[in-house]
């Protein structure tokens, strides 16, 4: 039996980030994965969904420019847009693998089964461990309705080979908003179906609101307060029915519904590990209630966004606590992005929450349209929501909405997590004109 330092189950970003630190300490490293070495993010998630994404924005870029020095926007060619994503994505699995073994990482491919909190199953082999890290990621989750056997996910939209005329998403999270954005431009007809009337529910209402009148002036159709019930295959594709009466009929259904953690096939019990339909539980060193277990990633129960740089940075942290750095995890804040027709971005503190604390927060309610970043592109949506403190005037939370919101936000988190006020904004220059140049003015 074949035994480690440390054994990694899970070879994505965190998993893959934190076996070459760990290597580096000179430790007998191994890696397990039963799928696509490198994760869902460069094999069917944040990767492949963002080379989508260009070809959206090359389309409504021209759209808002056309009369104005653009005479026509250009069509997405779907086929050519899907071998396009597949240069980026094949390389990916085979890459990841070859990399860590070049590195004199153990590589081992199968599915793993815990027999005792030291000793895991992999295929036929038995694998000890000092210790484990478990990077395992999430799925899709599935709705649990009649006919949930029709429904497709990320995964299958990602490698779709051609656009379907009509395409329905039930659930309205980041995903089925940016998809749904993908495919209108790509020709379809596209349905969004919501069991309530909040989807989105961790981003402002009010821009929420805005984000769902662009997609609808695209073409996007939302029906909120549904809940599917039974999905039925016919001739035309599939029939969505509801209890109450709803009826839509579609070419191809996706289940939107949210992710679920990759927990519930490792015989966790067995190594004395406490998890959940929320993920694994960690304490603030991101171990396990087994002592010698440890969680990073999306697996994990955490309030933090399950994004793949938040998996970087615990595959971070745990290096250096398991070099004997014995500080809690602190994480800064984190900036969120929803791809749609134009980005919703957010850091910090929410205006809800300041709302409640308004002798402590100020809150700077901005349209941006006609600010010279924007005009310039004839964008029709550009808005900023911008918190700070009234003791101190730092920035401490912010929403943005435009084309360049998903990087513009980065500048606020640092900002938040730098405390910058706008005296300290006033010994930056920025290049001008850029959405960076814009800072000062919104802070």
């Amino acid at each position: 039996m074949e035994k480690f330092d440390v054994v990694i189950i899970g070879a994505g970003p965190g998993g893959g980030a934190l076996a070459y630190d760990l290597k580096a300490q000179n430790l007998k490293v191994a890696v397990v994965e039963e799928n696509l070495w490198g994760g869902t993010c460069p094999n069917r998630g944040c990767d492949p969904k963002k080379v989508l994404i260009s070809a959206l924005d090359a389309k409504r870029h021209a759209e808002h420019l056309v009369g104005k020095g653009i005479q026509k926007a250009p069509e997405i060619n779907w086929v050519d847009l899907m071998k396009f994503e597949k240069t980026f994505t094949d390389p990916v699995s085979s890459g990841t693998k070859k990399g860590l073994e070049d590195a004199g990482i153990t590589v081992i491919d199968g599915s793993v089964k815990f027999k005792d909190a030291h000793t895991i199953q992999v295929g036929e082999k038995q694998i000890q461990a000092d210790k484990f890290v478990i990077a395992t990621g999430a799925r899709p989750g599935i709705l649990e309705i009649d006919g949930k056997k029709h429904f497709k996910t990320s995964t299958d939209f990602l490698k779709m080979p051609t656009m379907p005329k009509i395409i329905t998403f039930v659930g309205g999270g980041y995903i089925a908003f940016e998809f749904a954005a993908i495919a209108s431009a790509a020709g379809a007809q596209v349905h969004i179906v919501h069991h309530n009337d909040r989807p989105l529910k961790a981003f402002p209402k009010a821009d929420v609101k805005r984000l769902i009148s662009q997609l609808e002036e695209n073409g996007v159709q939302f029906h909120f307060g549904v809940d599917v019930s039974r999905i039925d295959k016919n001739a035309q594709g599939f029939e969505l029915v509801s209890a109450q009466g709803f009826s839509l009929q579609t070419n191809e259904v996706f289940c939107t519904a949210g992710r679920v953690p990759n927990d519930d096939a490792l015989a966790l019990e067995q190594a004395g590990v406490t998890y959940s339909k929320r993920g694994i539980q960690v304490n603030d060193h991101l171990q396990t209630t087994a002592e010698n277990i440890f969680a990073i990633g999306d697996v994990v129960d955490k309030s933090q966004p399950k994004l793949t740089p938040v998996s970087g940075f615990e595959a971070q942290y745990l290096a250096g606590y398991l070099a004997g750095n014995q500080a809690a995890i602190t994480y800064p804040a984190i900036p969120t992005v929803v791809y749609g027709e134009t980005r919703l971005a957010m850091v910090g503190i929410k205006a809800s929450e300041a709302e409640k604390d308004a002798d402590q927060f100020e809150i700077k309610d901005l349209d941006l349209t006609s600010w010279f970043t924007y005009r310039r592109l004839n964008e029709p949506l550009a808005h900023a929501t911008v918190i700070t403190s009234r003791k101190t005037g730092a920035v401490v939370g912010a929403s943005l909405m435009s084309s360049e919101a998903d990087d513009f936000i980065n500048y606020f988190a640092m900002a938040i997590n730098g405390q910058l006020t706008p005296e300290n904004l006033k010994q930056t220059i920025f290049s001008y004109p850029t959405a960076a140049s814009d800072l000062s003015y919104l802070i």
